[in-house]
């Protein structure tokens, strides 16, 4: 079985996130969206909204499972017999780091492979910052996220 984890602090889940793990069911026979706890990173939404909100979200794509985690992701992929990692790249920007992350992976766990996809192009410029940075200022962020999402962040930033 092909099995792929996605990881991610998804702060929230973006319609680009979306975008990537639709497709990457149709190439994957499983998709692990792998939540990281991400506590250095003081995510707006606590683990357990962003687990919650993301299986809400993609509770129609039958092979695709959703999971927090706080640990070592090369231990994530060991404990669900995985070998390869999904990551997006929205611009070259993201390239040098996202090839960095994968030497480290590959550093760790010698059998692990990255794969990396493209955003469709109206989702290539959206990023978990972007939207938290505009909810926060009170802004529509309903083209950017699933309306759950949306729905969430106003909640939290109305508070």
């Amino acid at each position: 079985m092909n099995i792929v984890v996605y990881p991610g602090t998804f702060d929230p889940i973006t319609n680009g996130h979306i975008d990537l793990i639709e497709r990457a069911a149709q190439l994957f026979d499983k998709i692990i969206v792998a939540i990281a706890e991400s506590p250095r990173k003081q995510p707006t939404l606590s683990l357990e909204q962003r687990v919650s909100l993301s299986k809400d979200v993609l509770e129609g794509l039958t092979n695709v499972e959703v999971v927090g985690f706080s640990g070592l992701l090369t231990e994530l992929l060991e404990q669900h017999s995985a070998r390869i990692i999904l990551r997006g790249l929205r611009a070259v920007a993201d390239f040098e780091y996202e090839l960095q992350l994968a030497n480290v992976n590959r550093a760790q766990a010698p059998g692990v492979e990255s794969v990396f996809l493209t955003p469709d192009v109206q989702n290539s410029y959206i990023s978990s910052t972007i939207v938290r940075e505009i909810a926060r200022l009170g802004g529509d962020v309903s083209k950017l996220v699933h309306p759950k999402v949306a729905a969430a962040l106003k909640a939290r930033f109305s508070s």
